[in-house]
């Protein structure tokens, strides 16, 4: 069973490691899920996955300086979640049309 967890990070970026530490939040977010807003991803994942994810974003932050926050929706999950605007999410679930 997968999980749909939108990840929301706050990373400070005063100082040059700061920007590092962003870049490298916003990398491991970018190989599991899909950015939806500049520090906001929608990960369709396993538990295990979503573990995995956890530890490698905690091993990145700095506790004292960022924020680091994840929700996990419940399903089913058309009923948790309104869009407006330009962006539309990608529907892993639905039929692939090429």
């Amino acid at each position: 069973m997968s999980l749909l967890v939108i990840v929301c990070y706050d990373v400070a970026t005063e100082t040059r490691e700061g920007r590092r530490r962003l870049r490298r939040v916003a990398r491991v977010c970018e190989g599991i899920g899909q950015r939806v807003q500049k520090s906001v991803f929608e990960c369709r994942i396993s538990w295990a996955q979503f573990e995995e994810l956890e530890r490698c974003l905690l091993a990145e932050i700095d506790p004292a300086q960022d924020c680091l926050r994840f929700y996990r929706l419940t399903e089913p999950v058309n009923l948790h979640i309104r869009e407006h605007g330009q962006f539309k999410a990608v529907d892993f679930e639905a039929p692939l049309v090429i």
